[in-house]
């Protein structure tokens, strides 16, 4: 794909389905397809229907065409303060190395500094050498000491 008009920009709701492709190209990549229950109209909800939104999104454009997305939302650390959580974080296959997620993470970066964040948080998994490189380039630091707790609240 010629990846030579790319813009990084928020999201809108008409982004909503491209953002949920991806999302679930991440899903297959990660060997997780199964696990996705959300959908594209219950995203329309949660971060575009009240002024309250659960999450931000931007988007990466090339040729007006979404190739990649990042989705984060706030959350407050007692040590900390407040900070940015990454969920999300993709770029398609075939518009890698151009650049993209460098400016994609970049514009996540900014957002957590104008708003005042401490810190920005994510995962990744342990597998994803790609991508542990592709952070290891921002000076980042993964911790092997803490494990991930979750528990379901729907049947």
């Amino acid at each position: 794909m010629n990846v030579s008009k790319t813009l990084i920009r928020p999201a809108t709701p008409e982004d909503v389905h491209a953002v949920f492709a991806l999302i679930g190209e991440l899903a297959a990549y990660e060997r997780a397809p199964h696990e996705v229950s959300n959908t594209a109209e219950r995203m329309l909800e949660d971060g575009f229907g009240t002024p309250d939104n659960w999450f931000g999104c931007a988007v990466a454009t090339s040729n007006d065409v979404v190739v990649g997305m990042a989705i984060w939302y706030f959350r407050y650390s007692t040590w900390k303060g407040r900070c940015l959580y990454l969920e999300d974080f993709y770029v398609k296959p075939e518009c890698r190395r151009a650049g993209i997620g460098a400016q994609l993470f970049d514009y996540v970066l900014t957002l957590g500094r104008e708003q005042h964040c401490a810190r920005l948080v994510w995962q990744v998994l342990e597998w994803n050498e790609p991508a542990i490189q592709f952070y290891h380039k921002f000076g980042c630091q993964l911790d092997p000491e803490w494990l991930n707790g979750t528990i379901d609240l729907h049947e």
